[in-house]
């Protein structure tokens, strides 16, 4: 497994551990199974795609879990004890995939079809933290509480 040393990025950032940890967690986790196979598209500056290739799955099958900066997709197949399979060649097991996401990003809707799951999402960051631009020499008028002779003086 190729790993990367962030020790000389980590003596000189601050704030950036979890970071740091994320891309080791993450180096660690892609060295196991690669099932199923998705792909992650931009499709806008906001606006993101997963699809995962979960072909004989049902959507009663699969659990989507969005909390804050993790999406976990779980599939789990009920078993078919009535069938006798010659040859087993389609992959029927369980999975689970883990997405970290980042600050501020939703799910904002998925879909099931043709063997595809399709989860779209989209960044919204709000209004409080988006870049205000300061006009220099701009005072705010100070705000009076009634019955305080102080603050209006």
């Amino acid at each position: 497994m190729n790993r990367f040393d962030f020790t000389p990025y980590r003596r000189t950032t601050v704030g950036f551990d979890r970071l740091f940890d994320l891309l080791e967690r993450q180096a660690r986790a892609n060295a196991g199974d690669n099932y199923p196979p998705f792909n992650i598209e931009r499709r806008g500056e906001d606006a993101y795609r997963i699809t995962l290739a979960v072909a004989g799955f049902k959507p009663e099958d699969i659990d989507i879990t969005a909390q804050q900066n993790l999406l976990v997709v779980k599939g789990a197949k009920p078993d078919a004890e009535d069938r006798q399979f010659l040859h087993v060649g389609i992959a029927n097991r369980g999975f689970e995939r883990r997405f970290e996401l980042a600050d501020f990003v939703r799910v904002e809707a998925a879909d099931l079809a043709d063997g595809l799951l399709t989860i779209d999402l989209v960044r919204e960051v709000p209004e409080a933290m988006k870049p205000k631009k300061v006009l220099i020499g701009e005072q705010k008028p100070l705000k009076v509480i009634e019955g305080d002779a102080s603050a209006a003086a």
